[in-house]
């Protein structure tokens, strides 16, 4: 039986990953190390060694700290600018508000989570929210989504995970969960081998849902 979707918050909820980009990219240029949206793809989103391997292959691993306070401020600033929701998003959870349980896995920092939402008016279509201080490893660990599952009394069988990024398909996997992928933006070209079904629009999800919990009896 279907009884929670997991949702991911930065490229799924709001559009923020062109944000991320910006801050770490300025940080970066402080050190006269250039960073293209190639690079950001291949060393964030898939691989989330990010600074710390731009700035060790540099010799600069003992400003790593330094830069990840600038970037954190940076990224804080530009963020308090506004972020939009992803289209059709409060349509979708509106719809399914009633439905589903429905929580927040997410990589972000609390500050900066509490932040994003603060004018989006999104929350309150949750029940829960995981963030990047609720647990010890982050994605492509499984850690966040397992620790989703332990705390709400949920099997993996009772949930699916929605993500836009190669390191959350995988941590979604590696938990045991199915994942429905919805590329955009930063990741829309990427290769998502071993999710269980790609969609275009979030409002796809919508019929996902109905048919899942119909197959279910429910």
């Amino acid at each position: 039986m279907l009884k929670a979707v997991l949702w991911d918050n930065d490229g799924v909820l709001v559009d923020t990953e062109h944000l991320y980009y910006q801050a770490c990219r300025e940080v970066l240029l402080r050190y006269e190390i250039p960073l293209d949206e190639e690079s950001f793809i291949e060393l964030f989103l898939r691989k989330s060694e990010g600074l710390i391997a731009l700035l060790s292959e540099r010799g600069l691993s003992k400003k790593l700290e330094i830069a990840q306070d600038w970037r954190n401020r940076r990224y804080t600033q530009l963020l308090s600018e506004g972020v939009a929701p992803i289209e059709g998003i409060k349509e979708t959870l509106t719809k399914l508000q009633f439905r589903v349980q429905m929580g927040i896995v997410t990589s972000s920092r609390k500050e900066h989570f509490e932040l994003i939402h603060a004018q989006t008016e999104l929350l309150k279509f949750f029940d829960f929210v995981l963030a990047r201080e609720d647990y010890v490893t982050s994605k492509p660990d499984p850690e966040p989504y397992l620790q989703a599952m332990i705390r709400n009394d949920l099997m993996p069988d009772e949930c699916i995970v929605v993500e836009d990024s190669p390191r959350g398909l995988q941590a979604a996997n590696a938990a045991g969960l199915r994942c429905v992928v919805i590329p955009r933006g930063l990741t829309f070209g990427l290769n998502f081998e071993g999710a269980w079904i790609r969609i275009k629009r979030v409002a796809d999800l919508i019929p996902i849902v109905e048919s899942l919990q119909n197959s279910d009896g429910t």
